[in-house]
């Protein structure tokens, strides 16, 4: 999961979550604050959604089947989007819900050191669960920004934990303003408009979450860089002397498919080029640990068929200049 670090992340938000749930509820029992309610369902629902990314990393181990013959490192993608589901269904829409039959019929907030008292040490434990994400992120990130950290990251897990920790901390800011103003005012109904922009952030935080893992599931090639390594570690101008294209695909965050048609000398016998494709699928997994699925289809060049084909670089994993076969 990048695995032990996406491990640690999720284990220290699902705890997180788990305790903050415990807390809001009773804080909610004894305050009757909406924005309290729509916050202890809301870490519910990130405790169920942290359990759902440690479920889909251990069905993703499983051993590949006739059936299922590139393994099942997908499964992640699919519990990740199962995430986005669960957020935007039982988090964002009971909050609006929620929000919206509390500015209807507003009531004051009762025992108003609960909720202040809770969001408090919820905002201290979710500092905590977020700085474990982000510092696990930054392992991997490199110098790529947070935006593209969390578009182009092909293991689902942190990205999907720091915008969960992200959303927690904004909420609890609008459950503590909501809360406030309420009782600064007398007015219950700031409780529900807070409890309404919880709902509404939720919703989009799920949007965006849906739409990276659907690009998951959907099927991702390599990063430039894994691209611009296989490139260079396929040819070497003796027996393969260039790519006439190439694709490559996530099968999983961890395992990588190539496959690649590639020009040989026309001169070359059989067993000389069944050895450069070798020692090219070698060079390959040096360079790209994760290229497990590697097929390299030899063929002779030709300008004039590559002159009559379509392109390949103008699709994801061509190999740049070289026309197609």
């Amino acid at each position: 999961m990048s695995a032990s670090g996406g491990t640690k992340a999720i284990v220290a938000a699902l705890v997180a979550n788990v305790a903050i749930a415990v807390a809001k509820f009773v804080a909610f029992l004894f305050s009757g604050s909406s924005s309290m309610l729509a916050e202890s369902v809301h870490s519910l629902a990130d405790s169920g959604n942290q359990g759902l990314l440690l479920l889909g990393g251990k069905k993703a181990k499983r051993e590949a089947t006739p059936e299922h013959p590139f393994g099942y490192g997908r499964e992640r993608y699919i519990y990740a989007f199962l995430v986005s589901i669960v957020l935007f269904s039982v988090g964002g829409m009971f909050a609006i819900y929620e929000g919206y039959e509390k500015i209807n019929h507003p009531h004051a907030i009762e025992d108003w050191y609960w909720p202040i008292g809770v969001l408090v040490f919820a905002i201290i434990a979710e500092t905590f669960s977020f700085r474990t994400a982000i510092k696990e992120s930054n392992v991997l990130r490199g110098r790529r920004s947070w935006k593209e950290f969390v578009r182009h990251a092909k293991a689902p897990e942190l990205p999907v934990v720091l915008l969960e920790d992200l959303g927690a901390l904004v909420g609890l800011i609008l459950a503590l303003g909501g809360v406030g103003l309420a009782l600064l005012t007398g007015n219950g109904v700031w409780d529900g408009i807070g409890t309404l922009c919880i709902g509404v952030l939720l919703i989009l935080i799920a949007l965006v979450l849906a739409a990276e893992t659907k690009s998951l599931l959907l099927g991702e090639a390599a990063g430039t860089e894994d691209v611009e390594k296989i490139k260079a570690s396929i040819v070497d101008d003796t027996t393969v002397t260039r790519i006439i294209h190439m694709r490559t695909l996530h099968l999983g965050p961890e395992e990588l498919l190539v496959a690649a048609k590639v020009a040989v000398q026309h001169d070359n016998t059989a067993a000389q080029v069944a050895d450069a494709i070798n020692a090219a699928e070698e060079r390959i997994r040096t360079a790209v640990p994760i290229a497990r699925v590697i097929y390299l289809e030899p063929d002779i060049y030709s300008e004039e068929a590559a002159a009559a084909g379509t392109n390949p670089a103008k699709s994801p994993g061509g190999p740049g200049p070289e026309a197609a076969h």
